[in-house]
């Protein structure tokens, strides 16, 4: 594939379904070089990989201050150059990376030529898992333009908040790529929360979600590629599995010209307060 190549209107994804080691970063970075061969290896490469959330530690927040990558440099460096090598996109899931004092929950995205594209911080932390208590909340959006595609990233949790997601799509993201490591029991909450994102904001999602257990927290695979009608392309069991699934990017334009939710929106009435919209006129 020529490194200049743009991604055409059909675009092939491998979304790597993984389990992860808790705490051993240097085995879950083997294991992603491994995966990251297996999915560029068969008959149809694809133009883009994802990785799932937390993928070079997972939740080992006790220790996650000693094991997390500083600046990012670690996986900056293999990400990247896998990226160059073999001409693909990466959406890198997301490391724990080491930012001063600070850890971050951070994805990482570099293009076929190896660039970095990408670098989103986690801005809603999971109170549930202890999130809050050891990592710090990033602050900026994940929008960044991927060979000429506005595209956007979030992590996990994230999904939950919808206004971060119409915001994204207002700043022009047709593609959104959910990193994750979404447990069971909330299986149906993943699903429909991914497939609302998608026919609300009319939009591609691809989330990849890891499987495996961790201190007795089972999680379930399920990594999803929708398209903007809400229609899963793709989706995985519960168990490790590469999953591969091609999107139409010209649905997009074609699902927002036959319901224009976005001409349609009236964000002065959303913005009133309560207040302003009982006072008596004057």
């Amino acid at each position: 594939m020529d490194n200049q190549q743009s991604v055409p209107n059909k675009v092939r994804l491998a979304l790597i379904q993984m389990d992860i080691t808790i705490g051993e970063p240097e085995i879950n970075r083997r294991k992603v070089e491994q995966l990251l061969l297996e999915a560029v290896g068969g008959a149809q490469k694809p133009d883009i990989i994802v990785l799932p959330e937390m993928w070079n530690t997972g939740y080992a927040l006790d220790r996650i201050h000693e094991l997390a990558d500083p600046e990012g440099r670690i996986t900056r460096d293999m990400l990247g150059s896998f990226a160059k090598e073999h001409g693909v996109h990466i959406i890198g899931g997301s490391v724990a990376e080491k930012k001063g004092e600070e850890v971050k929950n951070t994805v990482y995205g570099f293009n076929r030529n190896g660039e970095e594209i990408l670098e989103y911080s986690k801005i809603h932390l999971f109170q549930l898992m202890d999130e809050h208590l050891s990592l710090a909340a990033g602050s900026q959006r994940g929008s960044f333009d991927l060979d000429g595609i506005p595209a956007a990233a979030v992590i996990c949790y994230d999904i939950r908040f919808p206004e971060l997601t119409r915001k994204l799509a207002l700043d022009g993201a047709q593609m959104l790529f959910v990193p994750a490591e979404w447990p069971h029991p909330r299986l149906h909450h993943w699903r429909t929360l991914l497939m609302a994102r998608a026919i609300e904001n009319q939009m591609i999602v691809v989330s990849c979600n890891r499987v495996g257990e961790s201190k007795g927290t089972s999680f379930f695979g399920h990594s999803m590629v929708i398209d903007p009608w809400g229609q899963v392309l793709a989706e995985g069991g519960e168990e490790e599995e590469i999953i591969f699934a091609e999107v139409d990017l010209a649905e997009v334009a074609s699902v927002r010209g036959k319901i224009p939710v976005f001409a349609d929106r009236r964000p002065a009435v959303y913005e009133q307060s309560e207040r302003q919209k009982r006072s008596p006129s004057k």
